[in-house]
Order: C-alpha cells, then sequence, then structure tokens
C-alpha cells in the first residue's frame, strides 16, 4: 500500500546515479517524524563466475558496481539523509562466508564481500553517535536462485561447483523467510555490537 511502503525501481549497476534517483525519496522519508531507521544491504549478482584471466572486463566492473560501489554510495547518501544523532540509524550490510573464504571462480563476489565487511568496520569507526550502529552478517546457505545458478555451473567455469551441489545434496539450504525473521529479530530490533559481523549460528 502507498502508505507504507515506497517502491523505487533503479538499476544498481548505475551507482553514480544513486544520489540523484534516490536522494529526493530519502530526504522525503527524512522529514516524516522516525522513531529510527535502518539500511539493509542485501542486493546482489552472482556474475560472473570463472577464473581470473577469463573474466571480460565489464562484467568484473558491472558486477563489483552491484555489489560494492552501489553498497558504498547508498550507505554514504545514508549517512548524509539521516545525520541527525539524535535518530536511532542502523546499517546492515548482508555478507557472506565467501568474505572470509575464497572459492575459485568467484573470485569477483569475494572480493565485492571483504569489501562490505570492511566498510562495516570503517563505518564503526567514522560513525560514533551512540545510536548509529554498523553490522555485517553471513547468513548461510540460502535456497535462493543464487544457488541454483551457482550450482548449475561445469566445473571448468566454476572449480568449487561440488561445494555449491553439495549444500543441496545434504539439505543445508535455508528457506530465505526463516533467515530473514531471524535477522530482522536478532539484528534490526536487538542490540548489536558496532562494526561487527555476525554467523547464522549467531542469528
Amino acid at each position: 500500500t502507498g502508505e507504507r511502503y515506497r517502491f523505487v525501481r533503479f538499476d544498481l549497476a548505475d551507482a553514480a546515479r544513486i544520489d540523484e534517483t534516490l536522494a529526493p525519496e530519502l530526504s522525503a522519508l527524512a522529514s516524516a517524524k522516525l522513531s529510527s531507521v535502518c539500511l539493509l544491504n542485501n542486493a546482489a549478482t552472482a556474475g560472473p563466475v570463472g577464473t581470473l584471466g577469463k573474466l571480460a572486463a565489464g562484467e568484473i566492473a558491472s558486477s563489483l558496481a552491484v555489489n560494492l560501489a552501489a553498497v558504498v554510495a547508498l550507505t554514504n547518501l545514508f549517512c548524509r539523509v539521516f545525520a541527525d544523532p539524535a535518530l536511532p540509524r542502523r546499517v546492515i550490510n548482508v555478507s557472506s562466508g565467501a568474505a572470509q573464504t575464497a572459492l575459485a571462480g568467484e573470485s569477483v563476489y569475494c572480493v565485492a564481500k571483504a569489501g562490505m565487511e570492511m566498510l562495516t568496520k570503517a563505518l564503526a569507526v567514522e560513525q560514533q553517535a551512540p545510536g548509529f550502529r554498523a553490522i555485517a552478517v553471513r547468513p548461510g546457505v540460502i535456497d535462493t536462485d543464487m544457488q541454483v545458478f551457482a550450482r548449475s555451473q561445469s566445473k571448468d567455469v566454476l572449480p568449487s561447483v561440488e561445494l555449491f551441489q553439495g549444500f543441496h545434496r545434504d539439505g543445508r539450504l535455508v528457506a530465505p523467510d526463516v533467515v530473514a525473521a531471524k535477522i530482522v529479530r536478532r539484528l534490526v530490533e536487538d542490540e548489536v555490537e558496532h562494526g561487527r559481523t555476525y554467523s547464522y549460528q549467531e542469528l
């Protein structure tokens, strides 16, 4: 319904246009009486897959735009628009175990997720207002189209494909709504440690 939700259609690969496109919407939201505000950076793309030396530069740039540059730009805009130190603010960056563990054929994705976790740490040293919290979460292996995409690749393209196939075969994939509920309950509504990365087991 229009009273509770505002939708903006935007291609995050065009990260340079985030300010001009989204600033009016966020400013309108900031003018309302808010008890708190939360930015959840969750959008991502799994591609390109393939080992370095076999990727196209344009694919690399587009992937990093969505998975990292847009995250930094959105967070920058969030900090600018919601600058009132008295307003409780929270940034939640949805990361991945790939931020810590390199996966052959997923190097671009790994780089982006590692950058997202460093952004979380940077926010912790830059944003010192008592009500500001930035955290990252590695939500585990979720039953999404990204998992379907990964396990459908050939080993020549994605040498780590057996890892993803094993997640599916062994029944380790968790439903998205289950993970989302845990994130809201533990990381949106509860107290959190500024700058910390949380694992699925901690939700």
